[in-house]
C-alpha cells in the first residue's frame, strides 16, 4: 500500500495494515510520536484500531532531548 509519510510517498509492507504496525517498522519503533493521519492528531490509544489505507497522509513527529 502506497501513503505519504512526513511528505514523502512510501510503500508499506502488508504487515502495517493498522497505524500501530506502522510504528513496529525499525525506524518508528520506540520513538516518542505525535501522529497525525489525514490532518488528524491520533491519540496512542487508537492506534491498534486505525486502517491505514492507499493514499493516506501520515505525520509523525519524533521528539530528540537535547540542550
Amino acid at each position: 500500500m502506497k501513503v505519504v509519510i512526513n511528505g514523502e510517498e512510501t510503500l508499506l509492507p502488508e504487515e502495517c495494515g493498522t497505524l500501530a504496525g506502522l510504528l513496529r517498522l525499525p525506524e518508528w519503533k520506540d520513538r516518542r510520536l505525535v501522529v497525525e493521519l489525514n490532518g488528524e492528531i491520533v491519540s496512542r490509544e487508537e492506534y491498534d484500531q486505525l486502517s491505514l489505507n492507499n493514499g493516506d497522509r501520515i505525520e509523525l513527529v519524533h521528539f530528540v532531548g537535547g540542550g
